[in-house]
């Protein structure tokens, strides 16, 4: 009774205000629509998808018979690992300086900001270009995964720096003052009470970047190349899932073989977001 009587009274408010009314009704409708959205293109994928998911389909090696997903599987995760190896440490440590060791207003400061903040901005395939002249013509790395990895690191330190930054400036300043008082220093304070602390926010930001690494094509087809094989090295070409489903999508030959690549993207998605929050309690609890 009593809920009803609540939900009677808010009704009677809503009813009193106009504006209050037509407010909520727009936050829920934009609710409903964004899930439907969602859902909508999930179950797309999922139906078109799924009936072409075939033993052939995860060949260890690539032909235009099988058009085998195998080899850009092992390139994505491989891409992924190497473009965190070296954009997570930076975008960690720079948060870090900006946050607990930088003076508050200082200019250098309010630079880095805007640069990146700027740097989030820039269209991926500029972030392409960019690695195709530097590491691909002037260091003489070639169509690589190391060069599509150091591009698609510049690319999501942006996203890592103000993340983790976030997540850091959540920290309550208590946290530092109780550190301060039982006589730790400036660094066993960082690294032992206020960066464990932010973990949660700053994995939030790293399974964002993860997520922009395997979605990205156009900065990965100028430096890492397409080829559909698995490198014998770093300094070898390859593809990635994304940039394999777009050629396949491209050539027009191979669209069951493209929504197969779609649904084992997705899953792969799924699971490391699945994975980065079970790691983020984990962490949390220690």
């Amino acid at each position: 009774m009593s809920n009803k009587t609540t939900a009677g009274d808010k009704l009677k408010t809503y009813l009193k205000h106009p504006g209050s009314l037509i407010m909520m009704i727009l936050v829920m409708l934009a609710a409903v629509i964004t899930f439907a959205v969602l859902l909508f293109l999930i179950v797309y994928i999922l139906m078109n998808g799924v009936p072409h998911l075939k033993p052939s389909l995860f060949a260890w090696e690539y032909s235009s018979e099988n058009a085998s997903v195998m080899p850009a599987l092992v390139n994505t995760i491989v891409m992924t690992l190497l473009s965190l190896l070296i954009a997570v440490p930076f975008g960690i440590f720079s948060a870090i300086f900006l946050v607990e060791y930088a003076d508050r207003g200082n200019k250098f400061v309010g630079v880095i900001r805007l640069t990146t903040e700027t740097l989030s901005g820039i269209p991926s395939i500029v972030y392409g270009l960019f690695g195709m002249l530097f590491f691909v013509n002037t260091l003489g790395w070639g169509f690589s995964l190391l060069a599509g990895a150091f591009t698609l690191s510049i690319m999501i330190l942006p996203l890592i720096m103000r993340t983790t930054e976030e997540a850091l400036k959540a920290v309550p300043d208590s946290y530092r003052e109780g550190s301060f008082g039982l006589g730790a220093g400036k660094l066993r304070t960082v690294f032992r009470i206020v960066l464990p602390s932010a973990i949660p926010g700053v994995l939030a930001g790293v399974i964002l970047a993860i997520g922009r690494i395997v979605g990205e094509t156009a900065a990965l087809i100028y430096t890492a190349g397409t080829v559909a094989q698995i490198p014998s090295s770093v300094m070898g070409s390859g593809r990635t899932l994304a940039v394999h489903m777009y050629n396949l999508s491209s050539e027009g030959l191979y669209m069951d073989q493209a929504y197969a690549t779609a649904v084992i993207l997705l899953v792969l998605v799924v699971g490391i977001n699945a994975l980065s929050s079970v790691i983020a309690k984990k962490l949390t609890k220690a």
